[in-house]
């Protein structure tokens, strides 16, 4: 009876060793090895051999995968931070990590493991991280609630993007349109009654390079077409109007009859806009005071007179004259306006009708 007893009680322990050994390895079974990004490597970067962080839930055996390896054979549990062995320059987007451990049980060995991809990267050189030159020449042209936009490729570029707003000092925390493949654009669906302001930036895989000068345009029902030139807007009315009339739409849009500083300025309201549409004022006048020709919006300093100089033989820097041969001569106050194809002035009554040169100051 006792030996039976003896009996008994072994088997019972076995059964109790074993089905807690079998249960100790269940558990081991059930761990998985969990790894995740902690610190992703900057992109581009000129850095052969960067550092990368990651985490995992258990430690282990690092192996690598891919383009890229390491040094680094062990991992703890917690954050790894891992130097990359020498990388070529190019793009790196097959790179893995795996994390694997043995557990052993009295009747049984199981390997654990866990793997990551590296999130992609860029490696350059560093005569690829050069800041991209600035987009020249940026112009916005205005009508029909759409700008059209241009500018000068910049060598190098994959992508433009432009930035806009409706005030001004536009900079790159402005609302932006990427990935514009062409050195134009397009912008529709504006509002009447607003002037936009734009700048743009050439973008390649070293970022965003450095951005442009400011261009806007003005949409409003009175204005027909708007563009920039040397860091001024300038939009033509819609209408005919006197010039009395034209200087007050100009004051509403927040703006000034135009005043004429250089043969390169006059000759680029000629093409733009006396060519296309017809004779159109600009802001001098001899109202106050007959024969004394002024500009609407005051006289502009520094050019040793030659923009204020608005008598019938004024010339521009070139020698080129500013009148038509015998003008300005209508006898009583009046207004100048650019009256031939080639450019020159007349003056005439102010109460006639002429398209109105608006510009505004950036």
């Amino acid at each position: 009876m006792k030996n039976n007893l003896v009996y008994y009680l072994l088997i019972t322990l076995s059964i109790i060793v074993n089905s807690c050994s079998e249960g100790f390895k269940e558990e081991y079974l059930k761990i998985n090895i969990v790894l995740a990004e902690v610190t992703a490597i900057t992109t581009p970067t000129t850095d052969t051999t960067p550092d990368y962080t990651f985490s995992s839930t258990e430690s282990g055996t690092i192996t690598y995968g891919g383009s890229c390896s390491s040094s680094t054979t062990s991992a703890i549990s917690g954050n790894n931070t891992i130097t990359l062995n020498t990388l070529s320059v190019g793009p790196y987007a097959d790179c893995t990590i795996t994390v694997s451990k043995t557990m052993t049980t009295n009747k049984s060995e199981t390997t654990l493991s866990g793997s990551l991809t590296i999130t992609s990267f860029t490696v350059s050189s560093s005569d690829n991280t050069t800041t991209l030159s600035a987009p020249d020449n940026l112009s916005a042209s205005g009508a029909n609630n759409t700008i059209t936009l241009t500018w000068n490729s910049v060598s190098g570029a994959t992508s433009y993007t432009l930035y806009w707003d409706n005030v001004s000092g536009i900079d790159n925390s402005d609302t932006a349109i990427t990935s514009i493949t062409n050195d134009n654009y397009t912008h529709s669906s504006l509002d009447n009654g607003s002037i936009y302001y734009y700048k743009v930036a050439a973008v390649n895989s070293s970022g965003t390079g450095t951005l442009s000068s400011v261009a806007s345009a003005i949409l409003a029902s009175n204005i027909q077409v708007s563009k920039t030139f040397n860091d001024h807007t300038y939009a033509l009315t819609s209408t005919t109007i006197n010039w009395n009339d034209a200087k007050t739409a100009a004051t509403a849009l927040g703006g000034y009859l135009t005043i004429i500083n250089t043969k390169a300025e006059n000759d680029w309201l000629t093409a733009i806009f006396r060519q296309p549409y017809g004779t159109s004022w600009h802001g001098a006048n001899d109202i106050a005071s007959p024969n004394t020709w002024v500009w609407d919006n005051g006289t502009t300093s520094g050019d040793s007179g030659l923009t204020d100089n608005l008598s019938s033989n004024a010339t521009w820097a070139d020698g080129t004259i500013k009148w038509k041969n015998g003008e300005p001569n209508h006898s009583g106050g009046s207004c100048g306006y650019i009256w031939t194809w080639a450019g020159l002035w007349d003056d005439v009554a102010c109460t006639a009708s002429r398209y109105a040169i608006i510009e505004f100051d950036l």
